[in-house]
């Protein structure tokens, strides 16, 4: 390979790389800052992307202009307004990583669902350019020096040097450091720990916002696409432990050029579809790997063992026969409509089954986990390669067959992630779950080689809408029956000791390791059955329906409608689907 083609990948590279520098840099200096992981960071970047397109190509300001409004003043007092209205009340409390985890992924949800009322589920692809590719200089041998390369990096070496320079040197690097260190105690010394909150999340939101007008212009702006992107560049702020900004510089450059350079390797065969599936998402596989090395995430609330303040730990779940019976009428109901109205909420059980998936990791077990997605996605897959003879020496076999195949093989996934993950809380079991989530979502469901040959059209009896719409119905009674027996058992006790207090249930003589790895291998099972119904339903399989930020919003229903409560869980799955039918699809987020 010529070296001038090495070198001008590098540049390019350099590009990527420095956008995901910031958003990394933001991650870190509002964690170090308030000790949350802001997950709204992608949302805040689509935010202000369209707020800049809205400026500039449906107002039509001056593009400077626009562009210092939304980035200086827009995107800050957006980070201001999450601190004051969700975060700062959080803190004062001395919130445990459990809430502050659900509020950030609330605050995901509320800017994402804004998005697409305010500006539709269509993809956009006029976003301003902030800064152009204009040619500054052609060194010896064709080495091309671009306007955008040089300004991008450049912003992420000042604002590296200027955040360490206030960090280091300044009376306000010494009280963020004493309010991090203990905030009550900082408080009683004087220290104004409100305006260091407040500080931190205005600078994450402002590197959030100008990441997304940085990487909107190459990409077609959508309410989902660009949050994902973002999420994804947390990879950065992990490799770096949460913690050093120089890491995390370095992460994202080493990323961005080395995904960059594996485009010019070009082989054959099946082992070129899997080096581009790499090159493609190199971020992904990298924020895995960083989340899965043991040690790498110690900062606060990385391994807190606080449960959801949500999960109903009591067995009364407050206004539960109301809440039966909503659930009960919200399900049963659609029988009674016409075939075509009947058809669009024919999702209901089969997400039902999904969240409560989520009731039995979360809730029962304590184990926050953001990739249920992924396995519903695989039971989806599946159920359709097995239905289509996709699966080498075994013939196309029937729907109800391959719904059950593809949850005795998914199952065994929740014991994959699961080992691994036994060994963390709070934050870092989050973060792993979301990546192996997304992981799967990117390197398997957007692959063609894993996706032709499915099959999923229903045969048989299961033709019928309305016949398949029971059938949906059983399945799901059956699997609350299995989760209430569970829940009520010994082995139902002992996962809530676990939850309430790991050390104490340990010390008790509970198998952790044990009760851990039956939780998620339940839910696995639970998530597959539900994702196969979903695509049984809508007979074909769509890699978007698994989306891993479809993920996060399955995981806030629970939270919300309380994540220790399966009635709750069907009353969310018939809430969405219902809003999804009655409205647009996609507007339920």
């Amino acid at each position: 390979m010529a070296a001038p083609l090495l070198l001008d990948l590098a540049l390019a590279g350099i590009t990527v790389g420095s956008a995901a520098a910031l958003s990394g840099i933001g991650l870190v200096v509002c964690y170090r800052a308030t000790g949350v992981l802001n997950l709204a960071q992608g949302a805040v970047a689509m935010v202000t992307a369209y707020a800049l397109r809205q400026t500039v190509v449906v107002w039509h300001w001056p593009r400077v202009l626009a562009i210092a409004c939304c980035v200086l003043v827009f995107a800050p007092g957006l980070g201001v307004l999450m601190d004051v209205a969700v975060f700062r009340r959080l803190q004062r409390r001395s919130a445990g990583t459990a809430e502050t985890l659900v509020a950030g992924i609330g605050v995901f949800v509320l800017l994402v669902g804004a998005a697409a009322l305010l500006w539709g589920l269509t993809p956009l692809g006029d976003a301003p350019v902030v800064v152009g590719s204009t040619l500054l200089l052609v060194a010896p041998g064709g080495l091309r020096l671009t306007a955008d390369t040089v300004v991008e990096l450049g912003a992420v070496l000042l604002i590296t040097a200027g955040v360490a320079a206030v960090d280091r040197w300044t009376p306000f690097g010494t009280t963020v450091r004493a309010v991090v260190d203990n905030r009550r105690l900082a408080e009683l010394s004087g220290l104004d720990a409100d305006r260091v909150s407040s500080v931190g999340w205005a600078f994450g939101a402002f590197t959030a916002g100008l990441t997304g007008v940085l990487l909107a212009p190459g990409l077609r702006l959508d309410p989902y696409g660009l949050p994902l992107l973002v999420m994804e560049t947390m990879a950065v702020a992990v490799a770096a432990g949460l913690s050093s900004l120089p890491l995390a510089v370095a992460a994202a450059l080493a990323l961005g050029i080395g995904q960059s350079e594996l485009t010019a390797v070009h082989l054959t065969g099946w082992a070129e579809a899997l080096l581009q599936a790499v090159s493609a998402n190199l971020f992904v596989l990298a924020l895995v790997a960083a989340v899965l090395i043991p040690g790498r995430l110690t900062g606060p609330g990385t391994t807190d063992p606080e449960p959801l303040p949500s999960e109903d730990r009591t067995h009364a779940v407050p206004g539960g026969a109301l809440r039966l019976t909503g659930a009960l009428v919200m399900l049963i109901g659609p029988l009674a409509l016409r075939e075509d109205d009947l058809r669009l909420l024919l999702p209901g059980p089969g997400l039902g089954l999904v969240l409560l998936s989520l009731v039995v990791v979360t809730g029962y077990g304590g184990q926050i986990s953001l990739g249920q997605a992924g396995y519903a996605g695989l039971g989806a897959l599946l159920t359709g390669a097995f239905a289509g003879g996709a699966v080498p020496g075994l013939p196309a076999l029937s729907a109800p067959l391959s719904l059950l195949l593809a949850v005795l093989v998914t199952a065994p996934f929740g014991l994959l992630v699961g080992r691994p993950a036994i060994r963390r809380r709070g934050l870092a079991l989050a973060l792993a779950t979301f990546a192996v989530g997304t992981a799967i979502n990117r390197l398997v469901f957007q692959q063609p080689f894993f996706t032709s040959g499915l099959l999923l059209d229903r045969t048989g009896a299961w033709a019928d809408d309305r016949a398949f719409y029971a059938v949906e119905l059983l399945l799901l009674g059956a699997a609350l029956l299995l989760v209430r027996a569970l829940r009520k058992g010994r082995t139902g006790r002992a996962l809530g000791a676990v939850r309430d207090h790991e050390p104490a249930a340990r010390a008790a003589g509970a198998n952790v390791p044990r009760l851990k790895l039956l939780a998620f291998t339940v839910g696995a099972a639970l998530a597959a059955l539900g994702g196969g119904l979903l695509g049984l339903g809508s007979q074909a399989f769509d890699p978007d329906a698994f989306d891993p930020v479809l993920g996060l919003v399955w995981f806030a229903a629970v939270v919300v409608f309380g994540a220790g409560s399966a009635t709750g869980a069907v009353l969310a799955a018939a809430a969405l689907t219902t809003v999804d039918a009655a409205t647009a699809a996609g507007v339920s987020t």
